[in-house]
């Protein structure tokens, strides 16, 4: 069974109120939307209330799904449009005041009570090496523009083409191209300056 079959399968069971179902469409893919997230935000901290953010948007819009795209696409369209809100949000609030509203009713039933765990699980050894891993790209993304850093996200990590880039962030297809190599330039001439040392 290939892989969209069996997120198909889920998202079907998850729909009619499997909890069993929902926690394991989390599980495969909550470790590409934290490594996202992390990559985007910089910390942890921000990486993990992004992350929520992205699967809470899943579990509200999982009826609007109608598998016309890999179901990692869609979710990391959710993912894409989230860390832009959230970006915006840090740039209008100061990190003290309110971080966010939420906008659900106190008595709906939270998509997460059975997951034991909101960061993903996996091996200590590989776990370690990643997070070191994780720091490094976290340190040198941090030296670029909200813009060039989402940019690079996309093109690098998420694999997408400039003209889905362009789509996604609304821009023209040229400017996307410009920002991003514009970041290269820069995290090249920061790894060079380093090596230099």
């Amino acid at each position: 069974m290939s892989l969209r079959d069996q997120d198909e399968l889920l998202i079907d069971d998850a729909l009619k109120g499997s909890a069993r179902a929902w926690e394991r469409l989390v599980k495969r893919y909550e470790l590409q939307v934290y490594n996202f997230s992390l990559r985007l935000m910089g910390n942890q901290t921000d990486a993990l209330d992004l992350m929520q953010e992205v699967f809470i948007g899943v579990f509200r819009n999982l009826h609007r799904f109608r598998g016309e795209s890999l179901f990692t696409t869609w979710v990391f369209r959710i993912a894409h449009n989230k860390a832009v809100d959230m970006n915006r949000r840090r740039r209008l609030f100061n990190e003290k005041d309110l971080y966010w509203q939420q906008d659900a009713d106190d008595d709906e039933v939270d998509p997460f009570e059975q997951l034991s765990d909101t960061r993903p699980q996996q091996d200590p050894a590989f776990e370690l090496v990643e997070e070191r891993g994780n720091k490094e790209i976290s340190r040198y993304l941090a030296v670029l523009s909200w813009d060039q850093r989402l940019i690079v996200e996309l093109k690098l990590f998420q694999s997408h083409t400039f003209e889905e880039i362009a789509e996604l962030q609304d821009i023209p297809a040229n400017t996307a191209k410009t920002r991003f190599y514009s970041a290269l330039k820069k995290l090249k001439g920061l790894m060079e300056q380093e090596h230099d040392m």
